[in-house]
């Protein structure tokens, strides 16, 4: 069994997608699950997280209607305002919902990131999460997983999922060896934290997709480096597959994604490692019900 843990789905109105700019043309219409379905079942993929891609209750509503007409959305990452003193009355809305297994903040996007991170306000609705058993996914870019750090050792009492393994800028890497130090440093950091998951994605579209369509060979030896390095840090026990689908399309097609990681997981993971990541990590960390899935131990 396959889990793709990181997919977007939406009806697409450019003023409820503000992040969606005039030159990602590819992402300005709808995307819904029927149009991932012919690629990703060619690859073996058999179930997706669907997570959020904008900051309004109507996500996480939308995400949980396409979940309860589609079989292969096993769980929904959705959002919640996480500072509102109604966010418990808001959480209890949702308590039927069985198909609600986390929460996501664009974190990137803040531009106070450590302000938001550090206010009581915030804190007190992530480990109101965390006390319902809800994952919160948290979304950094590299430059930022300084402050992310101090985040994640507030907030042990459940999972916490790091997107994208903190967004590295691959462009850059070959540029400086600073770049790849310091991100290095902080993922083991964040690593040290047992009640951290990481996800595998999101990094074709940190190479410079923007003046060089596709990837270089060089772009994917940084990718398959940063999955190493997360690897030795994490454990197998503790990464998840996951494609950013259709946002990765900016640079390469799913096909390309899921290539990238089944070259490496077969090279790097024994059997029952490439089991754990491509699904059973998921399953464990979301609490996801899957009737194909082998039994955790």
């Amino acid at each position: 069994m396959k889990i793709d843990t990181h997919q977007h789905f939406w009806r697409y109105q450019p003023d409820e997608f503000p992040w969606i700019s005039e030159s990602m043309s590819v992402l300005r219409r709808d995307r819904l699950p029927h149009d991932s379905q012919s690629v990703t079942e060619a690859c073996g993929v058999n179930a997706v997280v669907a997570v959020q891609a904008r900051g309004s209750l109507k996500e996480t509503d939308f995400l949980l209607r396409l979940a309860a007409h589609e079989p292969r959305i096993l769980g929904v990452v959705g959002w919640v305002d996480l500072a509102s003193d109604k966010l418990s009355e808001q959480l209890e809305k949702w308590a039927g919902a069985s198909a609600l297994r986390g929460f996501r903040h664009i974190l990137q996007d803040e531009p106070d990131i450590a302000a938001l991170i550090e206010s009581p306000a915030f804190n007190r609705g992530v480990s109101l999460l965390q006390k319902r058993q809800l994952v919160y996914d948290v979304l950094v870019f590299g430059h930022q997983l300084p402050d992310a750090g101090d985040f994640c050792r507030r907030h042990a009492a459940h999972w916490l999922v790091l997107d994208h393994v903190g967004k590295p800028t691959v462009r850059d890497w070959g540029r400086s060896a600073q770049v790849g130090e310091e991100w290095s440093a902080c993922i083991r950091e964040i690593a040290s934290m047992p009640h951290v998951m990481c996800k595998l994605s999101g990094l074709v579209t940190e190479a410079d997709w923007q003046n060089s369509p596709g990837l270089k060979p060089a772009d994917e030896r940084t990718i398959h480096s940063c999955f190493d390095l997360a690897l030795d840090a994490f454990g197998p026990e503790r990464l998840m597959f996951g494609s950013d689908w259709p946002v990765c399309e900016l640079a390469v097609d799913y096909s390309s994604v899921h290539s990238i990681a089944q070259t490496w997981a077969t090279a790097r993971l024994s059997e029952s490692e490439q089991y754990a990541f491509w699904a059973g990590n998921a399953i464990r960390c979301y609490g996801l019900y899957a009737p194909m899935s082998e039994p955790v131990i």
